[in-house]
């Protein structure tokens, strides 16, 4: 056990926290007016006035309602690691760790490089892929036998090591004098000791703040808030999905013989993070089990400096660390403090622009990976507000990501349980929640358990992933069965749930001319025509990718993929000009949508409709209304996995009723019921791209391969231009198709794509192709002279998994019905 516990009053490298910084209160009055003001001193505020100061903003404020690096930031490690499973926060870490670099001593940086263990063949395998993905990043990450990473960590018991990742160019930095650095680079006024109690907006955009020193107006405010985020939100009505909880670490006395330049050590199974700091340990956890802490906000003055509650909660992390370096038992510490974190319900920071109020920016959640995400979270975070669009996809992070129920109280205080264990954890495939399950469900979802369904949450949602007599999710069980649902869909007939799309109406009378500026392809369509379209930033990046059905002269429904939903209602909204015709209803809760897909979908609907659905009277990407069972519904013929097929949109009160008919007409036909996996592997053969994963805000559709959604010979839409001048040849980066010869290999998306022996792109998502009984992918390559079809033939092609490379057929088609004649039977 490791003794010697001591009290609070210390920075957590030991030193007192007034000899931990320099005042920086500007002696002059607060200003009236300023650019953008910053609510919140720490490092990741000081960041993105920093950035903006580099982007030639300097009308700045800063408003502290302490001292600047006071709070959280004042308690950090002072990690900067940059292996991580998610690719958006590799790259804000690469370029943090670069910048910290930059600025040298005046951040304290060290560049003692960082060793993470392994003492499991899962975790080993997660990070042996995120150094994959590094690599592939341009990072230098190193793979290590047990005997190589005990060399380099003497102090570590390295016997239970199955091996190891050593990244040169991670290291530490003193949290504070980087903030400190990073603020008088920025030259904007900080104004320590002022809180803004209230956000000032007008016509739907922010236009102040106002603080107990005196109003300021400003064109931009962000909120920068740390653990106080939820309460700035709530100033002008911007919900905030973060949760504070408590969050431990401890310095040693010093111990005898730790000198030289420890790498930090990284041990995420124990979970431990060992630095060395002046012949002193600093240790710091990612708590599997996670404290919440106060749901209803917190006391004034509130302060970082005491320990936390119970500490008992802490003891067997506390042991763990002592078994994994043994001399941590006989060392007493010299200071053990509790800081409060603030987390996410998906344990993804927030970052972006706020969909309720316009000019109002976030950048909160990142407690526990501020230091080395501070960086590169500031540059984009300035890059959006100066060019109105992020510099690079951040869409795992992005605010919009959150629906409004991931605010609720109870759901964040249960939720963040697991949110702070789960942000250094392994990133696995199909993980979902165990504190809060799914709290959005479909209307079928009973009867959908009572036939074996295996859940799994995704963004709120409890969806069916594959089906089971027993009801478990087994690997090899949800094999065998995911294979029977994909061959039953590819060969008779299946029946999905996909009630959990997001669903807009468009109506006015100027919808048309509306969703046309907004959409890539033409919505000047007859009614009942159905179009796939994406809408585009000025840039010609996708920000959206739809299918819109015109159900009126004067309405449409637009759908999207369920992680969207905020999302796309935000985009849909902001491109309404204000004297348009026009509104938008988010419809996600009134429909069911049942997906009826698979070569004898025609024969089984036609046992409950007296509807024509022959091709000459019902052809592909048209829409009916029709009669169904008891129920009318809307009929849309379309089907993403490459077969004939339905989706069924019914009014929530019928959907029980439609179910239960086409289940009991349906044994004839080979009906089976399918889940989300099934239905991701019909899609990966058809090709089928995922918003959020194979395209983003940074892809144009010419490199996602969706040119044919473009009507570039129409009136001007939203990103024509940008897309007109990169035209001119082939794109020299394009999405394509890939197979693996190897067909044990596991593929998760984000490993890198080799071409004769160097590395040309990443996959985005993956999954088996039961049809073929290998491993699929999708994934961007890139090639000066044009991505080809000469180029894909002169190419010798690989997939890394886990640093070993895999032999890979490449296409710029689809494998399954490539020319889409099985949609059309």
């Amino acid at each position: 056990m490791v003794s010697g516990l001591t009290g609070p009053g210390r920075c957590v490298d030991g030193r007192s926290r007034g000899s931990a910084r320099t005042t920086m209160t500007l002696t002059g009055d607060l200003p009236a007016h300023a650019q953008v003001v910053i609510i919140g001193g720490g490092i990741v505020g000081a960041s993105v006035a920093y950035h903006l100061a580099e982007r030639g903003w300097h009308d700045v404020v800063v408003c502290e309602r302490r001292r600047l690096a006071g709070g959280a930031t004042a308690y950090s490690p002072g990690l900067v690691g940059q292996l991580w499973p998610s690719r958006t926060l590799t790259r804000l870490a690469r370029y943090s760790a670069d910048l910290y670099a930059r600025l040298g001593e005046e951040a304290g940086f060290r560049p003692v490089g960082s060793v993470a263990i392994a003492t499991s063949h899962q975790w080993l395998e997660a990070l042996q892929r995120s150094a994959a993905m590094a690599r592939c990043l341009g990072i230098a990450a190193n793979v290590l036998s047990r005997e190589q990473a005990a060399e380099l960590w003497p102090l570590m018991r390295a016997s239970d090591v199955l091996g190891a990742v050593h990244l040169p160019a991670d290291g530490t930095i003193d949290p504070v004098t980087t903030t400190q650095a990073l603020a008088r680079g920025s030259g904007a006024g900080v104004f320590e000791g002022t809180q803004v109690t209230a956000i000032r907006s007008r016509h739907g955009r922010v236009a102040g703040v106002v603080t107990g020193a005196g109003d300021i107006e400003a064109e931009y405010v962000v909120n920068c808030a740390g653990m106080w985020s939820h309460e700035i939100g709530r100033l002008c009505g911007v919900g905030m999905a973060v949760h504070a909880a408590e969050h431990a670490c401890l310095v040693t006395e010093p111990i005898t013989g730790l000198g030289g330049d420890l790498p930090v050590l990284c041990d995420p199974e124990g979970p431990s993070w060992f630095r060395q700091n002046g012949g002193k340990l600093l240790l710091d956890w990612f708590e599997p089990n996670g404290k919440p802490f106060r749901a209803e906000g917190f006391p004034e003055p509130f302060g970082f400096d005491r320990l936390p509650d119970g500490l008992d909660h802490f003891r067997p992390l506390l042991d763990a660390a002592a078994g994994r370096v043994p001399r941590l038992a006989e060392t007493a510490v010299r200071l053990f403090f509790g800081s409060r974190g603030n987390f996410t319900p998906d344990d993804r920071c927030l970052l972006g622009e706020a969909p309720e109020l316009r000019n109002l920016f976030v950048a909160a959640g990142f407690d526990t990976i501020g230091t080395q995400s501070a960086g590169g979270a500031g540059k984009v975070l300035a890059d959006w507000i100066v060019d109105g669009l992020p510099s690079m996809d951040v869409w795992d992070l992005d605010l919009r990501r959150m629906m409004p129920f991931r605010r609720n109280a109870h759901y964040l205080r249960d939720r963040t349980a697991e949110s702070l264990g789960r942000t250094g954890a392994a990133r696995l495939p199909h993980r979902s929640s165990q504190t809060t399950p799914g709290p959005r469900r479909s209307v079928l979802h009973d009867r959908l358990a009572a036939r074996g369904a295996c859940f799994e949450e995704s963004a709120g949602w409890e969806r069916p992933g594959c089906f089971s007599a027993s009801g478990e999710r087994g690997a090899q069980n949800a094999q065998q069965n995911v294979a029977a649902e994909h061959q039953a869909v590819r060969r008779a007939v299946g029946l999905f749930d996909l009630t959990s799309q997001a669903k807009f109406l468009m109506q006015g009378p100027d919808a048309e001319v509306v969703l046309d500026r907004m959409s890539a392809n033409r919505m000047q369509v007859p009614v009942g025509r159905i179009v796939s379209t994406q809408f585009l930033n000025r840039r010609g990046g996708i920000e959206a990718d739809v299918l819109a059905t015109r159900t009126g002269e004067d309405s449409f429904l637009v759908a999207a993929a369920h992680c969207c939903q905020a999302r796309v209602l935000g985009w849909i909204r902001r491109s309404i000009p204000s004297e348009a015709r026009t509104w938008v209803t988010d419809a996600t809760s009134a429909y069911a949508v049942l997906g009826l897909m698979g070569p004898r979908a025609r024969a089984l609907l036609a046992r409950l409709t007296p509807a024509d659905l022959s091709n000459e009277a019902f052809p592909h990407s048209t829409s009916q209304e029709i009669e169904l069972a008891y129920a009318w519904v809307r009929a849309n013929r379309c089907s993403p996995v490459g077969e004939l097929g339905w989706e069924l949109w019914v009014p929530a009160e019928f959907a029980a009723g439609v179910f239960d008919a086409l289940l009991s007409e349906g044994a004839e036909f080979g009906l089976c019921l399918a889940g989300s996996d099934a239905l991701q592997s019909l899609c990966m053969e058809k090709g089928q791209r995922q918003w959020g994963r194979d395209m983003s805000d940074e892809d144009t559709p010419f490199e996602a391969g969706l040119a044919h959604c473009v009507a570039l010979d129409k009136a001007d839409f939203v990103g024509r231009e940008a897309l007109l001048r990169s035209r001119g040849g082939p794109p020299r980066r394009r999405l394509v198709h890939l197979v693996l010869e190897d067909t044990e290999a596991t593929l998760q998306g984000q490993e890198p794509i080799w071409c004769n022996g160097t590395i040309v792109g990443w996959t985005t998502s993956a999954m088996f192709g039961h049809s073929f009984g290998r491993p699929l992918a999708m994934g961007y390559v890139s090639a000066e002279s044009g991505v080809t079809p000469a180029f894909i033939r002169g190419g010798r092609f690989e997939v890394e998994i886990a640093c070993r490379r895999v032999r890979a057929t490449v296409s710029l088609r689809p494998f399954y019905d490539p020319l889409g004649n099985r949609v059309r039977m």
